[in-house]
Order: C-alpha cells, then structure tokens, then sequence
C-alpha cells in the first residue's frame, strides 16, 4: 500500500500537570497551541499510555474544539504495560505495534500520546513511530510542551551538547553513577539531565548536593508550565541554602 493510502501518525504532546495535585491547572490553551489542540480533536483513533488519562485530556480538548467523534465512540488502544516499566525503544519486534497501528492501513490518522509532554520522549511509544515509519506512514510531531527541553533553555547549561541518563538507580549505586556522569560533564562539557518519581525529587537533590563537586554547576527546574521554579547555581551555593521540597514534577541537570 502506497503512502498516500495511509493514515498519518501524529505524536499529540499533552500539559506537564498530570498527577499534579493543583487547585486549578492551566488552561489547555495556555501550553498547547490552537493548532495542535484542533488536531486532536479531529483524531477518532489513538495508542494511548494510560486511557484514563487520554480521555481526561480529550475532556479538556472537547471544550475548546469539539471533537469529532463522542469521547466514548473512540477507539484508544493502550500500550502494554512493560512499555510503560522499561520503555519501548529496544524493541525489535514491531508486530504488537503495527497491530496497535491498523487504522493506518484503513486510511485513518492515529494519535499518539503519552500521560505529559510528547510521547516517546522520557516516555513510551518509540516502538509505534517505528512501526508507523516500517508501513510507510505519515509520522508527525505537533507543537507543545516537552519538560527536558524546557528545563535545558532555562539551566544556562549547554544545550550544544547534552544527554538524557532518565532514571539513576537506587541504593549503593547512585553515587558511584553521579559520580561517572559527572565525569563525562567535566571531560566533554555535555549536560547531563535525569528525572525522578516525584516523592523522591527531595533525596535525589540532596544526594547530588552531596556528591558533586563545589564547582559543578547543578540546575533544577520543577513545576514547568505551572509553578514554575527553576535554580541553577554551583554545587557549593546550593551547600549554603535549605533546599526546595520540589513536590512538583522536576528535571535534574549538571555539567561544568
């Protein structure tokens, strides 16, 4: 089947406030642009991180563009749970994703969408833009928030070169690794960026604020999109401060 007989894949970025306990989020119209928000509206088929969530979001969509189809009437298919554990990029057999991606071969678009921010970024669905682009589908990225971006531009850290190491590991091996990404910030002058659940935010920052060298610049950006804080400073003047409690959702990036 030729291109032009497929659906297209669009990658549907969604608000940073997921699972974030807030009085009063943003309004969608505040972090996703119009365009992207009408786009959304229009799809009827979606592979979804977590379908609660999908149809949360598609909530908050229906109030400023009506959707096409009504929210029950949808089809969303949820990407398997190990994806969700270890992430999907490894993956070598594309067969479950291309089932998840049929519509495609009908002529309908998909959407992809992850819980917050853009799929397949520090989040499933890597896996299903490959599957799309071995079809010979349309795969298309829209505009909205992506928090390790964010977090870069506002670190006054290098973003000419950078890494995203996701999650350090727990327990005995935690600082040995800071101190290995640490190294290759110091060697190569690229930025190192890693994320943490967020009730463990507090301890990743102090343990970092322990390990890292005085003059290692460290930045955290914590609530991006809602209340936002962002600090970037050495190691030795965050040794002089009481440290945030970053309950919020947060990046973590050092370098020279």
């Amino acid at each position: 089947m030729s291109s032009s007989n497929l659906g297209t894949l669009f990658l549907v970025p969604t608000p940073l406030d997921h699972g974030c306990d807030l009085a009063a989020p943003p309004a969608l119209s505040e972090v996703l642009p119009l365009s992207t928000i009408q786009r959304a509206a229009k799809l009827t088929h979606w592979v979804s991180e977590n379908a609660k969530s999908t149809r949360a979001f598609l909530k908050r969509v229906d109030a400023i563009a009506p959707l096409d189809a009504p929210l029950q009437a949808l089809d969303i298919q949820v990407l398997p749970r190990e994806a969700h554990k270890h992430g999907d990029h490894q993956t070598q057999d594309l067969s479950a994703a291309k089932a998840l991606l049929a519509p495609l071969s009908r002529g309908h678009d998909v959407g992809l969408i992850s819980e917050a921010g853009m799929p397949a970024i520090a989040d499933p669905g890597s896996s299903v833009v490959r599957a799309a682009h071995a079809m010979g589908a349309p795969v298309k990225a829209l505009v909205g928030p992506i928090s390790l971006m964010l977090a870069l531009a506002a670190s006054g850290l290098n973003g000419q070169q950078f890494a995203f190491q996701g999650y350090l590991p727990q327990g005995a091996d935690r600082a040995a690794r800071i101190l290995a990404l640490e190294k290759l910030a110091l060697q190569t002058g690229q930025t190192q960026i890693v994320i943490e659940t967020p009730y463990r935010n507090a301890k990743l920052l102090s343990e970092l604020v322990q390990t890292l060298k005085p003059s290692t610049r460290l930045a955290v950006a914590s609530g991006l999109t809602l209340d936002d804080t962002v600090i970037s400073q050495t190691v030795a003047d965050w040794r002089r401060r009481a440290l945030p409690e970053l309950q919020l959702p947060s990046i973590f990036l050092w370098g020279p």
